[in-house]
């Protein structure tokens, strides 16, 4: 062998061994904090799971036994279904990297068209449900060629369309509420979902109550994470919100997606208005004033980044149960509704910060 070729042969060792040994270094001295990074990066859904058997733990110690009381816990159960089917709309949505300020506005105007429209206008109220999900469809679609289409940002077009929902919600409704009893007797098809039944657990455990509102709510996400996770659609949703520019050199038709996104979530926000007025019996357009802020929270708590490209409709019931939960402790522990809010808010700045602290190991 040449000196040359020796010495190439030799030079080439030495960068194979300086390589290992610089991938052992790196490996072996990888800080638990940065392990722990990593994990979280990895498993999301995990944040949201740890801070809800906190959450918990704290509340069974603060609200004492009440608190693991079946019917409380059926309870809690009742009072997130609006909170997470809207979630799940909202949750599409932000994981485009887009937000959609108009989804309790698309809510309250889609159950005040399917209640005029049947109690007032006389309408079957088969009728004015498919009516008031085609509200749904309208509302979600002019945000999404908004958005697609114009190329508007999503905080400026939903904010615009959120003040224009809500001034047809006072238009249509007259400011007027809808009484229980006259929903019923015309269009109980509409109080549907608020409809509940029994199940009896073991003797000493007490009586679980189920509303067919939260039945609906399960299929929902059930359904959202099919297409998001087996589908060819979810798949083009994650990439757009990731890296909107690679995913349409990738043959991606990206405006699509979001158009057809934006579209399936005002659908959606349809269901929760028939959700909403199976829960309070009356249709009003004054309900629901906090949802469009509880369901960011649930998507933002349930680990889905505000930032697109990562997140789970699985995360996002959990952050509804973490909303659920903690509002219903710390009323049970009697702490004001004021301080209620405080908590609600702080957990949206902790669970951003945390976001922000996984995504630098993506860096």
């Amino acid at each position: 062998m040449s000196d040359d070729a020796a010495g190439s042969a030799t030079a080439e060792k030495g960068l194979q061994g300086s390589a290992a040994d610089v991938a052992s270094f790196d490996e072996e001295h990888k800080g638990a904090i940065r392990r722990l990074q990593g994990f979280l990066h990895k498993y999301p859904t995990s944040i949201p799971f740890i801070v809800l058997l906190i959450g918990v733990l704290i509340f069974s110690f603060a609200a004492g036994p009440k608190f693991f009381a079946i019917l409380n816990l059926s309870l809690v159960l009742q009072q997130v279904t609006i909170i997470g089917v809207l979630g799940i709309a909202q949750t599409l949505i932000i994981l485009t990297a887009g937000i959609d300020l108009s989804v309790g506005a698309i809510m309250i105007l889609s159950s005040i068209v399917m209640g005029r429209l049947a109690v007032v206008a006389g309408v079957p109220p088969e009728i004015s449900f498919l009516l008031g999900l085609a509200t749904g469809f309208v509302c979600g679609l002019i945000n999404g060629v908004l958005v697609a289409m114009v190329k508007l940002p999503p905080f400026i077009v939903t904010l615009g369309t959120w003040s224009m929902y809500g001034a047809m919600i006072i238009f249509i409704s007259r400011s007027e509420t809808l009484r229980q009893q006259d929903v019923q007797a015309v269009a109980p098809l509409l109080q549907w979902l608020g409809s509940s039944f029994k199940i009896r657990l073991p003797e000493g455990m007490g009586t679980a109550i189920i509303t067919f509102g939260s039945i609906l709510m399960i299929l929902l996400a059930f359904g959202a994470w099919y297409v998001l996770n087996r589908t060819a659609f979810g798949r083009h949703v994650y990439a757009t919100g990731d890296d909107p520019e690679s995913a349409r050199l990738a043959g991606i038709n990206t405006r699509n997606v979001l158009i057809a996104t934006y579209t399936i979530a005002g659908v959606i926000c349809a269901i929760a208005g028939w959700v909403t007025i199976g829960r309070i019996g009356a249709v009003s357009p004054l309900a629901g004033q906090n949802a469009n802020l509880d369901a960011i929270t649930a998507v933002v708590i349930g680990g889905t980044s505000l930032f697109g490209g990562r997140g789970s409709i699985v995360g996002t019931l959990i952050g509804a149960l973490i909303v659920g939960v903690f509002r219903n402790g710390l009323a049970l522990a009697g702490v004001d509704v004021l301080w209620q809010e405080f908590a609600v808010g702080g957990l949206i700045i902790v669970a951003v910060t945390i976001d922000q602290w996984i995504r630098k190991i993506s860096a």
